[in-house]
């Protein structure tokens, strides 16, 4: 099962957005486990996730996810929620990326 972990400023505000991801993901017929966590509790579980996303709001902060990887020694797909898609809560549109960065 592949698991998709997003980042942001304190776990909150993404969780809706982790919830409509869900649902997309059942639509599709996928198993997927998603769920949402504060960059300080993130950046301890990049080894655990096949594909990261951050929340616009702490897009600053992906540099800081990378270094995560690379001290971890592992390389995952890491990059930006769009800031329309968030601010739109599409959750369906934010995991079509999910996968398409896991090559899916």
């Amino acid at each position: 099962m592949k698991k998709i972990m997003l980042v942001c400023a304190a776990g909150m505000s993404t969780s809706l957005l982790v919830t409509k991801m869900e649902k997309a993901a059942a639509a599709m017929g996928d198993e997927v486990e998603i769920f949402a966590l504060p960059i300080s509790e993130g950046e301890k579980r990049v080894g655990d996730v096949d594909c990261i996303l951050l929340g616009p709001q702490v897009r600053f902060q992906k540099n800081t996810i990378e270094k995560a990887m690379d001290a971890a020694g592992v390389s995952k797909p890491c990059d930006v929620i769009d800031m329309k898609d968030y601010g739109m809560m599409n959750g369906e549109a934010v995991y079509k990326k999910a996968k398409a960065m896991m090559g899916e």
